[in-house]
Parts: structure tokens; C-alpha cells; sequence
């Protein structure tokens, strides 16, 4: 009986003993390393400001803390860096990428030249959810949306490939507005001059955070009169100033429209290469939610004129599937009028 008594209770101390060892948490997988964030801009530039600005936060809301690096890949639009991220970078959970907001989407819209699957990256998540708006010089007359229906309204643009041409175009040929693209200006600095001196009388795809912090004595003043949002979803600043996607009359028009400005929505994203591991996936995403409602970087951000309203990774993951479900006759049809 005694020796029994003693197996029985060697027993019960070896069981307790492996759940001992079993509840000990893992050793941080962060603990004593950095991660490199890369910006697909030069330095100065929009992504490379919102990589900096995470790099100085996100660390302290991951189990090790972690040193952040900011490092920059420039090149076409930011595609040299995805693609660099897509095909090359280590996956580890220790290299981040924040480039073009359109790259995800390249893969779809340009698929003879892009083999790249947007939905295949981790997202981590957004530093924005941007809106852009069109807007009319008060000489113009136009107040309204609904006026570019009936009335020419001459747009400053950059390009074709720059947002000012392609929104403009989009809301022509989906919608059918009148707008009347002047292409050729290096950027929106000199849209701006151009709409002073009067060669143009309006603008379409014009970040409404720039706008505001650039311009906000022509709204207020009434010089420009904000027609439409153009993104997913309204901005709070502009309660009454309709949607673009509200005028669609049809699904196939609905979908268009969505395929283009889907991009707003995740603005300044940021991302791991495909195959990263699940669980460091989560955890950085979980410390980007942190770090972007720390009040210590949100009162960085608007200090640096820095619009910060996060998307997480979970919902640019829903927003990719949607996009890449559209039907792909409505897909060709919206390159066709990009092009």
C-alpha cells in the first residue's frame, strides 16, 4: 500500500511538474531583434513619413521590444519594393513594407504585366482611411455634384497615371460627368497655382487631408466648393458632402467605382511578405492597433500635419476579397476606361 501511495503520488508530482513547464509562456520571439520597415519612397515622402512615424511606437507594444529601422526602396511607384516583398524578403515577421496604395490592385487591373496576388500579403494595417473630393472654383458657378451632369467643368490633372486623371476620367465615363481634363501639371502644388490664376476651374482626386492643411481658407472662405467624396466611405470633416458612389445608378456602375477607390482605403498600408507566419501576423497587427491609438503618437501626428485614422489588416483583408470578386467583364471594362 505504501509504495503504491508513493507511485501514486511520484505520479501526480511528474504531472504537475510537465503542466509547470507546459504553462510557461514562450520566449519572445522579438526579444533582442529589430525589424526593418521599409518605405517605397524616398526619404521625405509620404510613405517614408508614416513608416517613421510607426517606427517610433509600434515597438513598445510588442513582447520584447523590438528596435524599429526605417529603411527606403524606392522605385516605381512603390512596385519595386512590393514586388522585393512578394518574391524575395525573408518571412519571418521581422520585414515590414509600406508602398503605393494602388499596388494591391495591379495584380487585377494590370495582369499582363503585374504577377503579383494583393490578397497574398499579410496586412498589417493603414495608417489612413484617405478620402479625396472634387472641387470647383466659386467662379465656376458648379456647387454642386449634380451640376457636372449638365455643365463643363476644365480639371487640372498630372497625368494618366496620377489620381487627378483617374478619378476624373472614372466619374466621366462610369457616371457621366463633364469634366474636362487639362493634363500635363507636375503636381498638385501646381493645380493649385493653376486654379488661382483661373486656367483651370476645378480639381478631382485631391487628398481632402492635403486640401485641408494646405487650403482651408478656400473652403472656408467659399472660394472652392467641395462637390463629392471620393472614396468608400465619408470623411467626418464633410457629413454633407456626398459620396461619388451614391450617383451610381447600377451594380456594374456601383462595382467600377469601387475597383478604382478601394484604394483610399487603405491609404499608407502596411504589409509582410506572403507566408509570413500566422502568429507573427497576428501580434504585429495587434501592436499596430496599439501604437495608432497611443496618444503619444497621435499627438506626433498632428503636430507633423499627419492624418492618422487606422484601417486594420482584418478589414483590408475583406475589402481585397471583395475587389477581387467583382465580375471580370466589369473588371476589363473599368481598365478600358483607365486606359
Amino acid at each position: 500500500m505504501l509504495k503504491t501511495a508513493c507511485a501514486v503520488a511520484s505520479l501526480v508530482c511528474l504531472q504537475v511538474s510537465m503542466s509547470s513547464a507546459h504553462a510557461q509562456p514562450a520566449p519572445n520571439f522579438y526579444a533582442g531583434k529589430s525589424i526593418d520597415i521599409y518605405a517605397g519612397s524616398s526619404v521625405g515622402a509620404g510613405y517614408d513619413l508614416y513608416a517613421r512615424l510607426l517606427s517610433r511606437h509600434l515597438g513598445k507594444h510588442l513582447a520584447g521590444s523590438p528596435k524599429i529601422i526605417v529603411k527606403n526602396l524606392a522605385g516605381a511607384g512603390g512596385m519595386t519594393l512590393a514586388s522585393w516583398l512578394y518574391n524575395v524578403a525573408p518571412r519571418d515577421g521581422l520585414v515590414m513594407g509600406s508602398f503605393g496604395r494602388g499596388v494591391a490592385f495591379e495584380g487585377l487591373l494590370n495582369p499582363k504585366n503585374v504577377a503579383l496576388d494583393g490578397r497574398k500579403f499579410g496586412w498589417i494595417g493603414s495608417m489612413n482611411d484617405e478620402v479625396s473630393v472634387c472641387a470647383a472654383w466659386s467662379s465656376s458657378g458648379i456647387t454642386r455634384f449634380e451640376d457636372l451632369f449638365t455643365k463643363e467643368l476644365a480639371v487640372g490633372a498630372t497625368g494618366a497615371g496620377g489620381d487627378t486623371f483617374i478619378f476624373s476620367a472614372l466619374l466621366n465615363k462610369v457616371l457621366g460627368t463633364k469634366l474636362k481634363i487639362v493634363n500635363g501639371y507636375p503636381g498638385g502644388n501646381e493645380i493649385s497655382l493653376a486654379l488661382e490664376r483661373g486656367e483651370v476651374l476645378g480639381r478631382c482626386g485631391w487628398s481632402w487631408s492635403s486640401m485641408k492643411a494646405t487650403h482651408a481658407k478656400w473652403v472656408e472662405s467659399g472660394k472652392v466648393h467641395v462637390l463629392a467624396q471620393l472614396g468608400l466611405n465619408k470623411h467626418p470633416d464633410l457629413p454633407n458632402v456626398p459620396l461619388a458612389l451614391e450617383f451610381a445608378k447600377t451594380a456594374e456602375q456601383s462595382d467600377s467605382l469601387k475597383l478604382v477607390f478601394a484604394r483610399q482605403a487603405m491609404a499608407w498600408p502596411f504589409a509582410v511578405p506572403p507566408g509570413t507566419p500566422a502568429a507573427r501576423v497576428q501580434e504585429l497587427r495587434t501592436a499596430f492597433a496599439a501604437a495608432t491609438s497611443d496618444i503619444s503618437l497621435l499627438n506626433e501626428s498632428q503636430t507633423a500635419g499627419l492624418e492618422v485614422r487606422p484601417v486594420m489588416g482584418e478589414e483590408i483583408d475583406r475589402l481585397l476579397g471583395q475587389v477581387y470578386d467583382i465580375p471580370s467583364e466589369v473588371v476589363r471594362r473599368t481598365i478600358e476606361v483607365l486606359n
